[in-house]
Parts: structure tokens; sequence; C-alpha cells
């Protein structure tokens, strides 16, 4: 049987490796390419990974080639393979998701050209008396009149003419909207405005980075406030001025705007911005353009990672101890590690910034592979405070403010400072409960309880985001003597309004979740009035607040406590992310309220060194052979019933392991049961990688060889930074 021409395409099913089809054209699409193909009864875009011959007589044919180009070029094609291989993901479901919506969709992978609105032919030879009753459209015509090359929508804007007026003359055939390519302008100099002084470290710091020939892995290993933001603009310099591109990860959409702020007011050239609050067209408008060489400094959450660039020279990786960076579903990748490998891939620097690194980046830079880079001191003359521990078992549930606390705010807004008050715990209380009987709240799907959110009167599962109204009496015994127990920022928003006379500003998940609303909260802060802020973690992470005085930290007890062995290093890391936000113009005080104030492992991230924290971790883990001294992968499995997700993995647990690999459980989740579903699990443990994924590999392939794993959802997690 004759043999004919096929393309290998990477599909994005969860299904490994690619699929054959047949190809008529001459000349095969290169690899990286778009293709529509059928799948089943579906019509699906596939990515072309390579091409060659089949006598299979069933193949089905490829419907259309949708790229001339290549949509992902070879150096991005080959961290999706090598992402793909060390997470044990379909490759096909990789390339899908490093592709925004719209190219996933089979849009043309095109810019999109400015619109300008014009007069048409017929509208420059209107009079102005047959607008007589319309006088927003008589102004919308007499201002293009008077700009023959036409106006974009923002230029219109700007001169408040009317939408619905450009509209109307649209539809009158007297206006229109044409598409026009605009180039890119060359601006004379780099810098917008000088750069700021560099004490000693930060110059070090720079002009190691300047001098890296090739791929160089640093650390930048500075306290809150030492200038970090600072290093990475001067360090961008020189590499903005050959002509190469930067880009710049951050963990959160929160830091985007500011970071976007302080770059562009810092450098001429362009600056665009990739993350999930971008429309499709946003997104892949800002793609291409990193992908031309338009833009010239990327700023993004952890999937910008995937962007095309035309010229790269560094990556920079901000705040990169933060666990954001980590993709807990579908394809579980971690940004901070695929950065180093496609540095490496780049032959060019990258950055690891942070003030508390984790670990495994600190046991790196401590052995010798990353180069470390030091700055022990603030930026500005003040000296970082002292975080001073106090003792809240005596705290009571209605008043979670201690004395001491709560005088301390009063004295500071009283200077005219600023103050905040850290909980990380949103809704007014983490649960209720009935004083009579016990009843408690808990949420029918999770093993967790209710959150009473008083602001609408409802009780929220924040695991499964199921609600409810809060009942008015006990469901179990009729009581209404229903109180809630445990405080969140609405109890503390609510109690600080009456206890002080100054604006108090709240800032978690629910208080910003419209549109433009954390940029509001956080314009107030930053105009330097007297304020007490109250929020959560989105609070901690690389906001530069000059006039915040105060912090008074709650609740932080349960993170040193934790069964999860990064339970420590994670509150450590909050804890002085959290307290770095004082005193970083002026005298500081940071207060933490602990009802386990003589916790040993609390008490040394309380006294600020978290060099000496972090040694007595690697030491713990170095003795049980975890991260970085061991490595880890987790199966999870869910189903209908425990029974069913614990006799999945426990066929699997029979499997031999390639000698120095561990297999731990199955056990049931440390959250047995979420949304609906019971979770177990399956660790595995070994001291080298290649035997690990050796066994990951066959543990995959008996998992799609069960019949039980049909019932089931079931994922691998390698590198878990999640245990619970």
């Amino acid at each position: 049987m004759p043999t004919k021409s096929t393309l290998q395409i990477a599909l994005p099913v969860p299904l490994p490796g690619c699929f054959d089809y047949l190809y008529a054209g001459d000349i095969p699409p290169a690899q990286g390419s778009r293709v529509q193909v059928p799948f089943g009864r579906r019509t699906l875009i596939g990515v072309v990974h390579g091409h060659g011959q089949s006598d299979y007589p069933k193949l089905k044919a490829v419907k259309a080639v949708l790229d001339i180009e290549p949509v992902i070029p070879a150096e991005l094609y080959a961290l999706c393979e090598r992402a793909a291989r060390y997470y044990h993901h379909p490759l096909g479901e990789v390339l899908n998701y490093a592709l925004p919506g719209l190219l996933r969709q089979g849009q043309d992978a095109q810019a999109r050209q400015a619109l300008r609105w014009h007069l048409t032919e017929r509208g420059q030879h209107v009079s102005d008396d047959q607008l007589g009753r319309a006088p927003r459209q008589l102004e919308a015509l007499t201002v293009l009149r008077e700009h023959p090359k036409g106006l974009s929508p923002p230029m219109l804007a700007a001169l408040d003419v009317s939408s619905q007026a450009l509209a109307a003359l649209r539809d009158k055939g007297w206006a229109e909207q044409r598409e026009e390519q605009t180039a890119p302008s060359s601006p004379r100099e780099l810098l917008a405005e000088t750069h700021l002084p560099a004490n000693a470290e930060q110059r070090r710091a720079i002009a190691a980075i300047r001098d890296a020939d090739g791929f160089v892995p640093f650390l930048l290993d500075g306290i809150t406030g030492s200038g970090k933001t600072e290093v990475y603009l001067q360090a961008m310099a020189p590499v903005l001025e050959a002509g190469k591109q930067v880009l710049v990860l951050v963990p959160e959409i929160g830091l985007t705007p500011q970071t976007v702020q302080r770059f562009r007011q810092r450098f001429t050239v362009p600056v665009i911005t990739l993350h999930s609050g971008l429309t499709d067209r946003e997104r892949l408008d800002n793609w291409l353009a990193a992908r031309d060489g338009q833009a010239r400094i990327l700023i993004g959450t952890r999937s910008a990672i995937f962007t095309p660039l035309a010229n790269p020279g560094l990556i920079i990786v901000d705040e990169a101890h933060d666990g954001s960076l980590k993709q807990q579903d579908g394809f579980r990748y971690h940004a901070r590690d695929l950065a180093t490998w496609r540095a490496q891939q780049l032959a060019i620097p990258v950055i690891h910034g942070s003030a508390t690194p984790a670990l495994e980046t600190l046991h790196l830079a401590r052995t010798g592979r990353y180069r470390e880079l030091r700055l022990s001191h603030q930026a500005s003359d003040s000296r970082r405070p002292a975080i001073e521990v106090l003792d809240a078992r005596s705290a009571s549930p209605a008043q979670p403010l201690l004395p001491t606390s709560l005088q301390a705010l009063r004295d500071c807004v009283a200077a005219g400072k600023q103050a905040l008050v850290f909980i990380n715990r949103r809704g007014y209380a983490p649960m209720i409960l009935c004083q009579d009987c016990g009843w408690q709240a808990e949420c029918p799907r999770c093993d967790s309880f209710f959150t009473w959110h008083r602001s609408d009167n409802s009780l929220r599962c924040h695991h499964c985001d199921s609600h409810r109204r809060v009942p008015s009496r006990c469901p179990d015994c009729g009581s209404a003597a229903i109180q809630e127990a445990g405080s969140g920022t609405e109890k503390l928003e609510s109690l600080l309004n009456d206890a002080l006379e100054v604006p108090v500003i709240r800032i978690d998940r629910d208080a910003t979740r419209r549109k433009g609303a954390l940029d509001a909260q956080l314009a107030r802060i930053q105009a330097g009035d007297p304020a007490v802020l109250v929020g959560t973690q989105m609070l901690a992470k690389g906001h530069h607040f000059p006039k915040l005085a105060l912090v008074v930290i709650l609740d932080m007890d349960a993170g040193f406590l934790s069964a999860d062995f990064r339970g420590p290093e994670q509150a450590a890391q909050l804890l002085l992310q959290v307290a770095g936000r004082s005193g970083r113009e002026g005298a500081g005080r940071v207060l933490l309220q602990s009802r386990h104030p003589d916790h040993p492992l609390l008490q040394q991230a309380a006294s600020g060194d978290y060099g000496a924290l972090a040694t007595t971790l690697l030491a713990d883990r170095q003795l049980a052979g975890l991260p970085p001294f061991g490595h880890l992968a987790l199966m999870r499995c869910e189903a209908m019933t425990l029974g069913k997700a614990m006799d999945f993995l426990q066929q699997l647990s029979n499997m031999t392991m390639p000698e120095g690999v561990h297999l731990l459980g199955p056990v049931p989740a440390p959250m047995e049961k979420r949304a609906g579903r019971f979770r177990a699990q399956l660790l595995l443990q070994a001291d080298q990688r290649p035997p690990l994924h050796g066994a990951i590999d066959a543990l995959l392939e008996q998992a799609r060889a069960l019949p039980a794993g049909r019932q089931c959802r079931w994922h691998i997690d390698v590198d878990p930074i999640d245990m619970l």
C-alpha cells in the first residue's frame, strides 16, 4: 500500500502523544503552525509537531492550515516540550495554554490595526442645518471636519465626542471607521527620567547583572524597602539601549498597574501587560506586539512566560517566592522554574528577586548554582522596625485587637500617619454557631465552615463558592442564640470605624471585586492622608506606602503550626512581607498578636532574620529528605465516594517502584471533601529526579489502563507547593 504524507498534530485534549493526519499540500507547514482538524465529532485547532509518511488507510485529512509562519517560534516550542515532559502533561494542552484565547479559536495571528474615525464623501457635504435638532451629532461632525486625517476613539473621548453621536453619523453614511497601521515611535532618549541614586549594595548588584555574559541566574535577596525595583530598572537600561526586550513576571494582577506606572515613568520605550484581566483582543494584540518586537518591556503574571520575544535580553521574576507563580489546576507548572529554563535556552540573565526567597532558590544560591546579590539595608535612611510579639491569649472574640494595638493605632493616626491591620481572612467571621446546642454552619459540599459575610448577610464557602442566607434560628434546636466566632476583615473594618475618627480602607477580594476598585483604593492610600488600612495578603506584596508607620498583624499562628511542611516557610514569608510595609519613610512599628508567643519558629521569624530561619528549616528538610534535598510528586484523585478514590490509588500503590523512589499512601487528603467530591492522594518521594520521573511515567501508564480510573478525576502534580 502506498504511503501518504502526514502531519503530526498536538491537540488540546487530555491524551498523551500527537495524532497523525493526512496532508495533501506540496510544502508541509512548519512546526508551531496551527491547523484545523476533525477529531471525533468535533473540529479542533491543533499545532503542527512534525511530518512524515503513513500507510494507515483510515487517517483523516487536515481541514485547513491557518498559518503561513509558525505562531509558536522554535525557542518557545522547545520550552513547551520541556515543560510537557517535566510536568507529565499532554503536549497539545501545553501548547494550547501558551496561545492567547483568540488564536485557540482559530483567528488570524495579525495585529489589529488602529481605527480612526473619518468623514465620508457624503459627510463632507452635510450642512449644519441638517443636524439642527441633533446638537451632539453636529458637534461630532464639526470635530471630524476639523481633523481630515481622522481621530482615534481615545482622541474623540478626550474631546468629549459622544460615541452614540458617532454611531448615528455612521448609520447615516456620513462617518466611518478605517483601519490604519501605526508605526511605532522611535524616541531619541531611552530615559524619561534619570535613575535614582544607588547605594553601594545596589551599585554592586547592578554592575554584576550588567556584566553578565549569557545565561546567569541571579538571586536578588533584598529586605523589604531595599530598592530591588531600582536595581531592576538600572539593570534593564543597557539591555533596552541595545534594542532588546525585557520580560518581567509579577505574581498577581494587583501588582501589575503600579509596576507598569513605575517602568513607564522611567523609560520611553513601549511597555505592555499580559494577564487575565485583559480582554481576549487586548491580550492577543500585546502578545503579537511582543512577538514582532514592537513591545520592549513586557510585564505579566505567570502565563506571560509563554510570550514569544523577538529580541530577548533579560528576564526578571519579582516576588519570586510567591505561591501564585505556581499554577494549581490543569497544567500545573511553576513560572519561576520556567523563567530559569527559558533564560538558559536564550542564553540571557534571569533575576529572581525577593525579600524572603523560597528555600529551594536560597539553597541553589548557597550551593553556588545561582549567584546571590544581597541588599541588606533599606534604600532610604530609615531603619527596619523590629517586630514586637504580643500575647493575644486574652483577646476576646468580640474585640480581637488588644488594648496595646488599639492604642498604637490611635497614636499613629493622631500623628498624621497611616496604619495597617493585617488579617489573612476575608468576611466578617469564619463561622457562626449556636450557643445552646453547639451547631455550626458547615458547608455540605466541603470539609469546611461557611464564612459569614455581613455586607450581604450571606454564608459563603471560600473553597467551593457555595452560599446561602444566614438562618435566623438554629436549624437543629430552633434557638435564636446564634453568634459569630472569630474575625475577618469585615469585622475589623466595623470595629475600627467605631473606635477611630479617620477613614478605614478595606482591601480584600470582596472590596476590590469591581474593575478599577483596587486602583481607586490604592490612590486613596497614596494620597497620604491619615487612615487605617484593613486587608489580606493583597496588601503584603510589593506595595510602597510611604506614610505607613504602623502594622498590626493578627492570626498568623496557623502557618507555624501547619501540617504542611511548607507552612512555616510560607508563614514567615508573609509575616516579613507584611512587616516590611511599615517604616518606608521615617520610624515604623510592627505589632504581632499571637496566641503562641513562645513558639520557637515564630520567635525566629519575628526577629527579622529570615536567613537564620531558612537555615533552621533547611536542616529539618534535609533530615526528612524534603525539597530541596529530595523531590516530590503528588498523585491526587477525586471521586463521588472516598472508597472509589482510595481504591484507585491503592491499585497504583501496588506497583513496583524504581530503586530510590518511595510511595507514601494512599491517604485521604487533609481536606477530604471539596466541592462535593472526596479526595485522596498518593505521594512519591525520591532523592534524585530521574528515577522519580521514570516512576511517574510508569504510574501514569498504569492509571490510564485501570478501569477504576474512569470513575475518578485524577492528576499528577510535580513539585507540589500545596500538600493540602
